[in-house]
């Protein structure tokens, strides 16, 4: 599932070519809402919470989507050819100059703008949020900690706590702070720190597709720890070590260093 840096980046773009404009084009192609057109519509903005996006038109309507594990939006100029199978599309947003084409949005609502709330009111405070603030800062700690029992990485994971942290900067995140993933909430030395630190990683990348943790940019360079299983650590050089975490469909690969991050981990 893409991160909250991948969304966020998503909505600046749709925002760029479509915002201000009106649609020659906007069919809706998921079964739930083909009978409505778009066509006309004038679109006012594109924004993200967490890993929600809401693309507001004008008299107060907007369209909600989630990319979950498959979903994206490109963006072409009148006949491009699409980079994906038309049968895939479920939205389709033209003005004169762009064309947003929606791909495999299984999460797709058309709503009042005024709703929005409905689908994003239970989240944690926004990590990229605009308008973050120190009252942001304390509201995630003190949803991260309400849970002492609960393991790190699972935590840093659930949207309630904060949004917009997926498995890719979980991993990491535990790496910066020393800590295994199944670590409990309560034996964190500083909870804010683990805040602060994920919502750096974030801001770090929201403005470009590279996911850099490292600071580095150069191929197999990026990360700390995910996606290097096997890999020697690049602090100690102990070989990166998997397990599961979380069950059922919430399932994930954890990525992590057994030197440099200490505690509990899963059995073999």
């Amino acid at each position: 599932m893409p991160e909250g840096d991948t969304v966020y980046l998503t909505a600046r773009r749709l925002d760029a070519a479509l915002a201000g404009h009106r649609l020659r084009r906007g069919e809706l192609r998921h079964p739930r809402w083909i009978s409505h057109d778009l066509t006309g519509r004038t679109v006012l903005a594109v924004r993200s919470v967490g890993k929600h996006l809401f693309t507001r038109f004008d008299a107060g309507l907007s369209l909600h989507s989630h990319l979950r594990m498959d979903g994206s939006w490109h963006l072409y100029r009148p006949g491009d050819r699409w980079r994906a199978a038309a049968h895939h599309a479920r939205a389709v947003l033209a003005t004169e100059e762009r064309v947003a084409v929606g791909f495999r949005l299984h999460d797709l609502e058309l709503l009042a703008t005024d709703d929005e709330q409905r689908l994003v009111g239970h989240l944690g405070p926004d990590l990229l949020d605009p308008a973050w603030s120190d009252t942001h800062q304390a509201e995630a700690v003190r949803r991260l900690t309400a849970d002492p029992a609960a393991e790190v990485g699972l935590a840093l994971l659930d949207q309630r706590v904060m949004a917009g942290v997926g498995n890719l900067y979980k991993t990491e995140v535990c790496f910066l702070l020393g800590v295994s993933p199944w670590t409990p909430v309560s034996a964190l030395p500083d909870p804010t720190r683990a805040v602060a630190t994920a919502r750096t990683l974030l801001r770090r990348n929201a403005e470009r597709p590279q996911q850099s943790t490292t600071g580095e940019l150069g191929r197999d360079r990026q990360h700390w720890v995910y996606l290097r299983a096997r890999q020697p650590c690049r602090r100690c050089g102990t070989r990166i070590q998997t397990g599961e975490q979380g069950d059922g469909v919430y399932a994930r690969v954890a990525y992590y260093c057994p030197r440099c991050q200490p505690g509990p981990i899963p059995p073999p």
